[in-house]
C-alpha cells in the first residue's frame, strides 16, 4: 500500500471509489463535481490517497476553511485492512499542524462510519433530521487519542 497527497490527476479515481461505496451513498450526484474536488485538494485543503498495485482504493479531504472532514472514503473491497484509518489519521495530523480549530463531520446514523468515528475518538454533537449525525474533533481530544496508542 502507498499512502501520499492526493493531486488533481487523481480526481477520477477518487469518484470511482466514491460512487463505490454501499453506505453513505451520494445521491444528488450534482452537489459533488470534480472541479469541487479539485478545490478542495489544491485551494481550501488537502487530500490524501491509498494506492494499491498503482489504483486508488481509499481517499481523505480535509477542509481548512470549513475546518470540516469533506470526505474519507474506501473502496468496498478494501474495508476492514486499515486504509480509512490511516487516511484518517494523515489528515487529523495535517489538519492540527495548521490550526488549532475543532473539526467536524456529518454521517449516515447506524453505518460502519458512524462506528469508525466513535472508535476514532470523535464526539456526537448533533443529530441532524432523522438520518444524520453530526461529530466534532478538538485539537485536545485528538493529542490524547493518539498518545492513548503509545
Amino acid at each position: 500500500m502507498n499512502y501520499r497527497a492526493a493531486i488533481s490527476e487523481d480526481i477520477d479515481q477518487l469518484f470511482d471509489v466514491r460512487y463505490a461505496v454501499k453506505e453513505n451513498i451520494l445521491l444528488n450526484t450534482d452537489l459533488v463535481t470534480k472541479e469541487s474536488c479539485e478545490d478542495y485538494i489544491t485551494r481550501r485543503g488537502k487530500g490524501w490517497v491509498c494506492e494499491i498495485e498503482n489504483r486508488i482504493v481509499g481517499f481523505s479531504i480535509v477542509d481548512l476553511l470549513d475546518q470540516n472532514v469533506w470526505a474519507l472514503f474506501v473502496h468496498p473491497e478494501k474495508e476492514g485492512i486499515g486504509i480509512g484509518r490511516k487516511l484518517h489519521d494523515m489528515m487529523l495530523d495535517w489538519y492540527f499542524t495548521k490550526t488549532e480549530q475543532t473539526i467536524w463531520l456529518t454521517t449516515d446514523i447506524n453505518t460502519r462510519a458512524e462506528e469508525f468515528y466513535r472508535k476514532a475518538g470523535w464526539s456526537e454533537v448533533e443529530r441532524i433530521g432523522k438520518s444524520e449525525l453530526k461529530f466534532q474533533m478538538t485539537e485536545n481530544q485528538w493529542n490524547l487519542k493518539n498518545k492513548s496508542y503509545l
